[in-house]
């Protein structure tokens, strides 16, 4: 009696033992990180008109470099975060908000949405004519919708187990300057790399993120060409170079933080060649300051947001909200609302601008972000304008034309308080 006593006692101790060892290994598989990427062609077929912004589109008839959609997927536990961008001037949340309603398994608020800014791209907003009248193409857009939902539901489908690397470090070279005051602009490159850690993938990377303060205009809306830009070589390259995908994120790029492509005479180079140079100058940056950077293992992520209410000042802007058939202020001439976001991604924190933030802006925030590697998102989940301080904010000459295209004098007052609001509330990233 006391063997099979002891028996039974061991027994059950041991599956015990079975149960909470399997819950353990159930446990630590969920909270492995995993990271997946996918990519969607939008060249429309046959070719339209591009936009450089607010105006009538011009004509495209050349092809250089195909639009794409590229989305990256991250998981770790019950937290899932995807950011995605594509190949436009701008993508507004009007349209960001219908292809989020397709994608299964990611909350819509941890959908980051962003845009190249490249001005050689079809009209996404479909700006009105002064007869309320607009020259875009909605079934292209109702395309690019799909397209986009498919990208970021295939990247869940190719989540793989994966370690980061990351660094912020200075990119050297001729690419960027700005055309107003042309050494008032970041040259910081933020890198995120994802590295698959496990099964016949091991060690390849998966995808590499860049993000950099630039204007991809050097074709511009008027030489007949639709093109992704100077990002287009700068994707040909990392991809060429790593095996694994590229996402760029513009930065704070406004008012003008533009490419490079200035001559010794004054005159520019306008051509694809030059996207070529630039593009490919700043991906082989991007992949020199992360080739060092340690492993991060395993890291954690974090995805914070917040809707915000911005004042509609600009008569031109109001008119647009209230005229365009995507319908932006849904009821609302005053305001218009976007979401704001926080990510920590390993040591690395995020900080979304819903249009192009002025570099001192962009400086500002950074300093204030507690990491050593600072990353900010321009032109996400919605792409207002320019966004300047109240000091700047039609004060000078200069700036007439950024002041006038603007949601307001508020808008970047209102934009760093709600940021910096969100650094101060929510958890900080890790330290190593």
């Amino acid at each position: 009696m006391k063997n099979r006593f002891y028996f039974k006692c061991k027994f059950k101790l041991s599956g015990t033992l079975l149960i909470l060892c399997f819950l353990f290994t159930i446990s630590s598989i969920s909270q492995v990180l995993k990271v997946g990427a996918a990519k969607r062609i939008i060249t429309p077929d046959p070719l339209i008109a591009v936009s450089g912004g607010i105006g009538i589109p011009n004509p495209a008839h050349i092809k250089k470099g195909e639009l794409y959609v590229r989305a990256m997927v991250l998981e770790k536990g019950k937290e899932k975060i995807a950011i995605v961008n594509i190949d436009n001037i701008g993508w507004p949340a009007v349209l960001g908000d219908r292809s989020r309603k397709l994608i299964k398994g990611i909350p819509s608020e941890n959908i980051l949405i962003g845009a190249t800014h490249t001005h050689s791209a079809p009209d996404a907003y479909a700006f009105p004519n002064a007869s309320g009248g607009h020259s875009a193409d909605l079934d292209y857009l109702d395309k690019c919708v799909q397209l986009l939902a498919d990208a970021v539901n295939e990247a869940i489908r190719n989540l793989k187990p994966a370690n980061l690397k990351i660094v912020v470090d200075k990119a050297n070279g001729k690419i960027a300057y700005n055309y107003y005051a042309p050494k008032l602009y970041d040259p910081r490159c933020g890198v995120i790399q994802a590295i698959c850690t496990k099964g016949k993938n091991k060690g390849k990377i998966l995808v590499t993120l860049v993000n950099y303060a630039i204007h991809p205009e050097v074709i511009g809306n008027r030489r007949d060409i639709l093109t992704p830009d100077l990002i287009g070589p700068l994707y040909d390259r990392i991809e060429a170079k790593t095996g694994g995908m590229a996402v760029f994120m513009n930065g704070a790029q406004g008012g003008m933080v533009t490419a490079d492509n200035r001559l010794e005479d004054g005159k520019e180079v306008a051509d694809w060649k030059e996207c070529q140079r630039i593009g490919n100058l700043l991906a082989d940056e991007a992949l020199r300051i992360i080739s060092n950077a340690p492993i991060q293992q395993n890291p954690d992520i974090y995805c914070a947001y917040k809707s915000v209410n911005f004042p509609i000042e600009s008569v031109m802007l109001k008119y647009i909200f209230q005229n365009s058939p995507l319908n932006y202020s849904k009821g609302n001439d005053d305001t218009i609302t976007t979401t704001l976001n926080l990510l920590n991604i390993g040591t690395a924190q995020v900080l979304t601008i819903p249009g192009e933030a002025l570099p001192n802006i962009g400086y500002y925030l950074k300093r204030k972000m507690p990491t050593k590697h600072p990353f900010l998102f321009g032109l996400t989940n919605d792409a207002f304008g320019y966004i300047l301080t109240k000091e700047d904010f039609n004060s000078f000459d200069r700036y007439k034309y950024v002041s006038r295209t603007s949601l307001g004098e508020k808008t970047g007052e209102i934009l760093i308080s709600e940021l910096l609001d969100m650094v101060d509330k929510n958890p900080q990233p890790q330290k190593k």
